[in-house]
């Protein structure tokens, strides 16, 4: 299948005609899962600092990194050392490792039970400040994404702002090392994501790829700079599966780029914990009916996935 079957889309018609982009968006969604989209608006030089920030992060050494994981934190903040998370069912751990940041909440908060405090590596000075700039930005264009996503879905177009309000939605920025010839394992094993969208930056080096509903797996090649941004499982369960989440993978790269390290930073952003998932009535049709008639708090849905791929 061509990669043109998967459009980039630009957020300069969400700005001018929000129906127009809303419509393309939904569909991309609703065929495929995921969307590219550019014009996004982000600052290059703040997502380079971020980047810059995580290699440095990851260039220390195992132990000073591995001071900063968190035993029994399921992974929701700091360090998690490479060959822990493993895709759901999956014989074999992913070979990446990674950083979790998470939203900064007021003292008292009602979410601060399910919300843990981020931890700061103290050996990159500049990781604070450029890794939360980040964050905010991300956290408001998903919240933009979501406006469109409420259109296509015909419904108000604040409909999500209340639902996520505070929601638990993670930064994480990821390596993977180089890849040794005869590699036990994937970079990541097919899987689909827990949360509602996910924005990607750093899809440009190749190794993503997305399966479509024909069984065939296509690499996703966004042109530079642009997001990749796909539909989780908390949003293909709200909607009964009319918006699809997809399986998709970062296989291993060809021999000849093997000695080269991938950096990616998805921002997953989550319903806040006590969100409702229950289908909206909308997606429910005599051809489509409800699949899901129990609904689940946010929480006790990513607590149940979190099991399912060994970090809880």
């Amino acid at each position: 299948m061509s990669l043109a079957a998967l459009p980039a889309l630009t957020m300069r018609d969400w700005r001018s005609e929000p129906h127009v982009f809303a419509r393309a968006l939904g569909e991309s969604y609703a065929r495929f899962g995921f969307a590219i989209v550019r014009d996004h608006g982000l600052d290059p030089a703040m997502i380079t600092r971020a980047l810059d920030a995580a290699k440095a992060l990851f260039a220390l050494p195992e132990e000073t990194k591995r001071a900063y994981h968190i035993a029994g934190g399921a992974g929701q903040r700091g360090y998690v050392p490479f060959g822990v998370e493993a895709a759901k069912g999956a014989a074999q751990v992913d070979l990446k490792e990674f950083w979790h940041v998470g939203r900064d909440l007021p003292p008292g908060h009602a979410y601060a039970a399910h919300m843990p405090v981020n931890i700061w590596p103290r050996e990159v000075p500049t990781f604070q400040s450029d890794v939360k700039a980040l964050y905010a930005a991300l956290d408001a264009l998903g919240l933009e994404l979501l406006q469109a996503i409420a259109l296509f879905l015909k419904l108000p177009q604040d409909f999500f702002a209340p639902a996520v309000r505070d929601g638990n939605s993670v930064l994480r920025l990821l390596h993977y090392p180089p890849t040794p010839p005869q590699a036990a394992g994937v970079r990541a094993e097919a899987h689909e994501d827990i949360n509602v969208i996910t924005l990607l930056l750093g899809a440009e080096e190749a190794g993503l790829q997305l399966l479509t509903r024909e069984g065939a797996w296509i690499d996703v090649d966004p042109p530079e700079g642009a997001l990749v941004v796909n539909v989780g499982d908390m949003l293909q369960r709200l909607t009964n599966h009319v918006l699809r989440s997809t399986s998709h993978r970062v296989v291993n790269p060809a021999p000849e780029r093997a000695h080269l390290p991938r950096y990616s930073i998805p921002f997953f952003l989550h319903f806040a914990p006590d969100f409702r998932i229950e289908t909206l009535p909308s997606c429910i049709t005599p051809d489509n009916p409800n699949r899901y008639p129990a609904p689940i708090s946010a929480q006790d849905f990513l607590m149940q996935r979190l099991r399912e791929i060994r970090l809880a």
